[in-house]
This record gives C-alpha cells, structure tokens and sequence, in this order.
C-alpha cells in the first residue's frame, strides 16, 4: 500500500474553495477526505460528454440558502436530470414571493404553532408565506393552464409554473424557472405529498377531468436511461427522490459516477443511509463506477463542493 503522509491544513493569503478543498484531501481527516474525492467524482461525470447527469435532493435543503446552489447548478446546465419531491416545489414557489426567517431549533412548537409559523429545522415559516400564498397564487396558474388541457406529467406542469414566473420580481431566483428556461426536466414522483399537491388535489375538486399523468414521467425516464451511453447521479439526502434514481438506472448497467451526501444511517436498513457499496449489489450502481458516500449535512458540504467545483469548470 502506498503511504500518503497526512497533511495539516494550512492558510494562505486569498485561499480559494477549490483550494480548501484539495487541503482536505491531503488532510486526511475522516469526512474531510471524503468530501474532497466527491469534488473529484463529480467533476469527473459533468465533463465527461456522453454521461446523462441525474440530480436529486430533498425539499428540506430548499428552505434554506442551499436552494441558491441547486439553482446554480440547474442555471449553468450541469445536469440534465432532475428528481426531487413535492416540497421542492412548494418552498422555491412560496420563496418568490414571501421570506423565510431564521429560527431555532429549541423553539418552543406550541407558542410557534399559536403565531402561527411552521418551524422546519432551525428556519421559521410563517403560515401566510407558505400555505395561504400558495393557494392564493397556484389556483388562479392551474385555472390558466389547464384551459390549454387537462392531463399533464409533472415535468410539464412544473415547466408551465416555471416559465410564468419569468416577470415576477424574484422570479430568476426559482429553480422551476432554470429548469423551464434551460429545458431541464424534474420529475416528482410522488407529486401528491406536499402544499403543491395538495393544490392539484384542490383544483380537482371542480375540474374531474383533471388528471397527473405519471405515467408520461416514467416513459420519459424509461427513454432517457434506455438510450443513455453512461449515466451519473449527485443524490443529497435520501427518500423517493434517491430511490427513483437508483432505481431507474438498474436499467442501463447502473450509474457509472456517484456521489451520495446523507445524514441517515445504514445499520436500519433503510434506503437513505444506505451506501454506494449496497446499490452495487442490486446493479444500480456499476461495479466499476466511481462512487462515494458523504455523511454529512448538505447544508454545510453543498457550498463547498460545488464552489469548488465551479472554480474547476
């Protein structure tokens, strides 16, 4: 085995995040030197030109500032693939229009619910920015659509959301805006959990016609995995999202890069703290492929690897 000395992190004067990062790696610390080899991966896979590139995320993150770097990534074409859950949607629409505040994690819930404001982690959600403008403004967009017609996948309704939000004032700042405007699908497949869908269901309250063509989704994946010469995924966190990822890739000989950051653990059994290695087994990542698994918040590592990143590209 090769030695690798470990190396203290060392300063200097206008340090870089690529640089940072590359000081990671040589430090050899645990998490550290994970994170700097996902950088390396990941750079790997966008600049390899015959690689479809999935991306996939909770909603949880885009309450937050890492909502920017998604938006990033979607506004410089660096996937291709986009596949996430409801909540995605509510929070970059109710986020267009109303704030979001910091919180606290050891708020008192009961004196939070009797003001009204929904806490998600350590951030505040006052009812009127999420519930109450949401169906104030999704109502009338469906009305408007849905005169056009009645069945849609969810990558087409999401691409109708995003291209109406081209002149509103914080419209550019909408991940559904990115992926309308650079032709970049994101497909939800459990659209019904979640205030957005919860809106779908609402508008179907008078419109029985109405209907969510998943099915249009999946042949769309179907295409695009079948057709793929090499497939690569970033997948943050965990649930439906990963899962339709891995998942739908078993079917062209498993991912050929991939890079899972998570907080889950794996010892339950459970698909979101379950590791790169273990996808392996059930073909839906290449034996071969370059992989790694992350542990760590997305908030904090997000930032940083895809900084780095874009300073490499």
């Amino acid at each position: 085995m090769k030695k690798q000395t470990v190396q203290d992190i060392e300063f200097t004067k206008n340090m870089t995040t690529n640089q940072l990062v590359k000081a990671l790696y040589n430090s050899g610390g645990f998490s550290a030197k994970k994170v700097a080899d996902g950088v390396d991966i990941l750079e790997h896979m966008i600049k390899e030109k015959n690689c479809v590139k999935f991306l996939s995320f909770p909603a949880c993150i885009i309450s937050t500032g890492s909502r920017g770097v998604i938006k990033e990534l979607l506004k410089q074409k660096l996937f291709d693939v986009v596949i996430t859950t409801t909540g995605t949607l509510d929070h970059d629409l109710a986020r267009v229009w109303k704030n979001y505040y910091h919180g606290s994690f050891m708020a008192d819930d009961k004196e939070l619910h009797q003001r009204g404001i929904n806490r998600l982690g350590n951030i505040f959600i006052p009812l009127e920015c999420y519930g109450t403008i949401l169906e104030e403004k999704i109502q009338p967009i469906l009305n408007e659509i849905c005169a056009e017609k009645q069945k849609w996948s969810t990558k087409d309704i999401i691409w109708e959301f995003g291209r109406r939000l081209e002149k509103e004032k914080n419209g550019k700042d909408s991940i559904m805006y990115w992926a309308w405007k650079n032709k970049i699908p994101i497909y939800i497949p459990g659209i019904t959990d979640g205030a957005f869908g919860s809106q779908l269901w609402m508008y179907y309250q008078d419109h029985r016609n109405f209907a969510i063509d998943l099915f249009k989704d999946e042949q769309e994946l179907s295409d695009i995995v079948f057709t793929a010469k090499k497939t690569g995924a970033f997948i943050i966190g965990g649930g439906i999202s990963k899962h339709h990822v891995i998942w739908w890739n078993q079917y062209c000989n498993g991912l050929s890069f991939a890079v899972y950051i998570t907080t889950a653990v794996e010892y339950d059994g459970g698909l979101s703290g379950a590791q790169t290695r273990e996808a392996i087994s059930w073909g839906k990542i290449a034996e071969k492929a370059d992989n790694i698994t992350i542990e760590g918040d997305a908030t904090v590592l997000l930032p940083l690897m895809i900084g780095a990143l874009l300073e490499r590209l």
